[in-house]
This record gives C-alpha cells, structure tokens and sequence, in this order.
C-alpha cells in the first residue's frame, strides 16, 4: 500500500471514529502533497511524501517552541498530538545515541579534522538518516564530536 493510499484509508477511518484531531492532521498532509502535486505536475513518490511530512514535523516542532512562549499549553499539547500522529508515518527515528554513531562512521570515512568541514559531513550524514532524523539533530552531534 502506498503512503498517500494510506492517508486516504487514515483519513477514512479518522471520519467514522470521530477522531478530528488525526482527520485534521492527515488533511493537512494531504493538501500538502496535494498541492506539490499540481505546483510541479507531477505524481509524488512515497519518498517525497515523507520529506513533506518531515517538514511539517519540523514546522510542528518550530511551532511549539513559540506556544510555549506564549504561555498556550493548549496549543502546545494539540501540536504534540499531531506531531505523533505525523510520526507514524515517517520510519522510526533514530536516537541520539544512534546519530552520534553515524556521523562518528561518516567522520572516519571522510577524513574530516574539523568543523570547518560541517558542510560534507553534513552532506555525506543526511542521505543516510534521511526521514529518520532531523538536521539540527545531525548537526549538534557533528559539532559535538568535532569540538
């Protein structure tokens, strides 16, 4: 089954349980792929599919940090749950534990000596963790290492 059928079958059963808070999510999905599709006139992959969903789980992240700001737990709790819901799409994430192990292996490939040489460990890590990661992750472990 491919990812948009599932948003479809998610979006479907989300209608009958009355659960609006996945309904609303999985629609915001939809209209994202829905509208790359016709920007582009093309018929998306599974794999762009995810890099959509990967930046709505970034903006979710984003967004959280200013409720929290504003003193909105309400919204910092909504946000929450549709950032679960988002991450049942993507692959498992890793740890940061994990991270760390990769971009350590990507480092000893590459012979990078120092931060100077973010930019292609960053561009060597990120093909490797894609949707299971997000960058600011990548970088603070690369930074960390290489301090």
């Amino acid at each position: 089954m491919s990812l948009k059928d599932k948003l479809m079958e998610d979006y479907k059963s989300s209608i009958k349980s009355k659960d609006t808070i996945r309904k609303n999510t999985v629609i915001m999905v939809r209209a994202a792929v829905k509208q790359r599709e016709v920007d582009e006139r093309i018929e998306l992959s599974d794999e762009k599919i995810l890099d959509i969903i990967s930046k709505q789980l970034k903006e979710k992240k984003m967004a959280i940090l200013e409720f929290q700001k504003g003193n909105r737990q309400d919204l910092v709790d909504l946000t929450n749950l549709e950032i679960d819901i988002l991450l049942d799409y993507l692959p498992k994430q890793l740890t940061q534990a994990e991270v760390d192990v990769i971009v350590k292996d990507t480092i000893s490939e590459i012979g990078a000596k120092s931060v100077k040489d973010i930019g292609l460990i960053m561009k060597a890590v990120m093909p490797k963790v894609k949707g299971m990661a997000d960058g600011n992750m990548v970088n603070k472990a690369v930074r960390s290492i290489l301090k």
